[in-house]
C-alpha cells in the first residue's frame, strides 16, 4: 500500500501522514513502516524534535517500548541538510515542529523521498495542533489511529489533560494525559 511509485524510469517521492490521540499507537506504527524500509534495503532516517526528551535523546521510543535510532533536531530546516542520501525520511512529534516543516516536507518530497510524518493532530482541549492539519492537506496517505477511552472504553481520540496545566506544549505521558473519547474528554 505504502510503495513509492515509479513511472517510466521517473521516481516519485510521496507524504504518509499517521495522526491520532497519545496512546494511539503512531510512534509504533511510525516505527513499524521505518523498520520495513530497511529490509527493503533502502536509506532509512528519522528524525524528532530536540524538546522531546521524554525516553530518550537519540531515539524515537513507542509507549510500548519499541525503538529506533534518531536524530534530534531543533529546526525543521536541518532535516534538509541531514536527510541528502535518505530515501525515506521519517518524522515523530510533528505537531511540536514549527511551520517550515510543511515547506520541508514539500521540498524531500519534491526529492522523490517518501515521507513518513508522525503527530497529534489535536492538542489536549481538542483543537488541530501546530502544523498537524497543514500536513493532513498535503499528505497522499492519511491513518488515523484510536486509543481506547480509559472512561468508557469506546475509541478515543481525545489527549485529555489530568492536570489544571494551560500551555499548549505540556511533555508528559500517563502521568498527565490519558485518551478519551469526545464525549467522556467533555463530561
Amino acid at each position: 500500500m505504502f510503495i513509492e511509485q515509479y513511472t517510466i524510469g521517473e521516481k516519485r517521492g510521496s507524504i504518509e501522514v499517521i495522526c491520532g490521540s497519545m496512546f494511539s499507537g503512531k510512534t509504533e506504527e511510525l516505527i513499524r513502516r521505518l523498520k520495513r524500509a530497511s529490509i527493503a534495503n533502502l536509506k532509512v532516517e528519522i528524525y524528532k524534535p530536540a524538546m522531546d526528551t521524554r525516553y530518550d535523546q537519540n531515539k524515537v521510543v513507542s509507549h510500548d517500548s519499541n525503538w529506533i535510532h534518531s536524530t534530534a533536531v531543533d529546526h525543521s530546516t536541518r532535516i534538509l541538510l541531514l536527510a541528502k542520501n535518505a530515501q525515506v525520511v521519517g518524522i515523530d512529534e510533528a505537531q511540536f515542529f514549527d511551520e517550515e516543516i510543511i515547506s520541508v516536507v514539500e521540498q524531500l518530497v519534491k526529492q522523490g523521498k517518501r515521507i513518513i510524518v508522525a503527530g497529534l493532530d489535536m492538542d489536549y482541549l481538542g483543537k488541530p495542533f501546530g502544523p498537524m492539519p497543514n500536513l493532513l492537506a498535503i499528505g497522499d496517505f492519511i491513518t488515523k489511529l484510536h486509543a481506547i477511552c480509559v472512561q468508557c472504553g469506546h475509541l478515543a481520540n481525545i489527549s485529555f489533560r489530568t492536570n489544571q496545566e494551560e500551555d499548549t506544549i505540556l511533555l508528559g505521558e500517563k502521568e498527565i494525559y490519558e485518551p478519551r473519547c469526545r464525549t467522556c474528554a467533555h463530561k
